[in-house]
C-alpha cells in the first residue's frame, strides 16, 4: 500500500495478459456470512466504488444497514482476473474497487453515493492520501441509466461543495460498471480480519447540505 506507483494509465495493447481463472476467495462474507459471489437475493441490487485503498473503503460500506454484501476487487483496468501485486505494478489498468450488493428498500443509491462522497478526498487525480497510483483513482462504476444519473447530479452538487471550501476540481471518473474481478481471500473484509490494520482513507469533511 505504501509504494510508489505509476500515475498514469498504461495502454490495453502494453497492459499484462492476465489469465482465465479467477482468484480464489472465500464463499461467504466474513462479516454477514453471506454468499460473496451470489446468488445474492432478488430484491438486492449492485453498486461498485473507487475511492482509494479498498481495504477502508469497504469497511464503510459494510457497516450500512441494508448492505448485503461487500466485495474488494479490481476493475475499470484491461488485464482479466489481476493478481494484487500485477495491479499495484501500474501495468494493468485496474482500481482498487468494491462491489456493493444492497437492499434498495433498506439503503438507497444516494445514501451510497453519500458513504462515497464524504469517506474520501475525490480531488486528487491517481491518489488517495498517501497512496499514489492509478489504482487509487476515484471513480463510480453504474449499474444502468438511473445510477448514471444520480453519480452525475450528486458529483455536481459535491463538486460546488468542495470548490466553495478551497479544495480542487473533482477527478472521479463515472463510467458504466465494467467486469469486476474479485481480490484475493486475504484483501476480502480485511479490516474485519485485521481491526487495526491500514485504512488508508481520509475524507474531505464535506457533507451534503453542510
Amino acid at each position: 500500500m505504501f509504494f510508489r506507483k505509476p500515475i498514469e494509465m498504461p495502454a490495453a495493447a502494453t497492459a499484462l495478459p492476465g489469465r482465465d481463472e479467477p482468484l480464489a476467495t472465500a464463499k461467504t462474507h466474513f462479516v454477514s456470512g453471506h454468499a460473496l459471489k451470489g446468488p445474492y437475493r432478488e430484491e438486492t441490487r449492485k453498486a461498485m466504488f473507487g475511492m482509494g485503498c479498498f481495504w477502508g473503503a469497504e469497511k464503510l460500506f459494510w457497516q450500512l444497514d441494508g448492505v448485503h454484501v461487500t466485495g474488494v476487487g479490481y476493475a475499470a483496468g484491461f488485464t482479466p482476473n489481476a493478481t494484487y501485486e500485477e495491479v499495484c505494478s501500474g501495468q494493468t489498468g485496474h482500481n482498487e474497487v468494491v462491489l456493493v450488493v444492497f437492499d434498495p428498500a433498506r439503503v438507497s443509491y444516494g445514501d451510497l453515493l453519500k458513504t462515497f462522497w464524504e469517506g474520501h478526498d475525490p480531488t486528487q487525480g491517481m491518489r488517495q492520501g498517501n497512496d499514489a497510483g492509478t489504482q487509487y483513482r476515484s471513480g463510480i462504476y453504474v449499474y444502468g441509466k438511473a445510477q448514471r444519473a444520480q453519480a452525475q447530479d450528486s458529483k455536481h452538487a459535491y463538486a460546488a461543495l468542495l470548490k466553495a471550501r478551497g479544495y480542487g476540481p473533482v477527478t472521479t471518473e463515472i463510467l458504466d460498471a465494467p467486469e469486476f474481478y474479485f481480490a484475493e481471500d486475504c484483501h476480502q473484509q480485511y479490516l474485519a480480519k485485521n481491526p487495526s490494520g491500514y485504512c488508508g482513507l481520509g475524507g474531505t469533511g464535506v457533507a451534503a447540505g453542510a
